[in-house]
């Protein structure tokens, strides 16, 4: 079974969260991939919750053109738990930013997951408020599908 982390920072409007929750959905539609959800809002995320997935979707809220603190947390956390030998970069991954304006965090999202090594297996996703039109909750799910069936060619390919 392969396993998706689902790394978002949300607060009380829930529109990044109704964003992950839409792709983790998209992830566990492919058969053999699961997805573990965490809002790095309420928990920090574990480098053995890190380690053991064999794949990243990371979002945040647009705060002044960058993600949250947490968010950017994880990625330092990640980079960290790598030169103690740890397992937890040059992984792939997917990223989704909400936002109430123009949304310009994408640039920082990407920046901090190539930093990493994490493997960009789609475009950013930017939505602006919660994902609520029959466009938006398809997008967000094919996200997740994206990764999910990436990660699962990705094992065939290897054997």
């Amino acid at each position: 079974m392969k396993r998706v982390l689902v790394v978002y920072h949300s607060q009380e409007k829930g529109n990044t969260q109704k964003m992950a929750e839409l792709v983790a959905q998209g992830c566990c539609g492919v058969e053999g991939v699961e997805a573990v959800v965490v809002n790095v809002n309420e928990q920090r995320v574990t480098m053995d919750e890190a380690q053991n997935a064999d794949g990243y979707a990371i979002g945040s809220p647009d705060y002044f053109s960058y993600p949250a603190g947490n968010v950017k947390q994880f990625f330092d956390d990640i980079l960290l738990a790598s030169w103690q030998g740890r397992k937890t970069l040059e992984k792939p991954c997917v990223t989704f930013i909400t936002h109430g304006g123009k949304g310009a965090a994408d640039q920082p999202m990407e920046k901090l997951a190539t930093s990493c090594k994490l493997e960009q297996v789609a475009p950013l996703m930017s939505c602006k408020g919660a994902p609520e039109s029959d466009e938006a909750v398809a997008a967000a799910v094919d996200l997740g599908s994206r990764l999910a069936q990436h990660l699962v060619l990705r094992h065939i390919k290897t054997y």
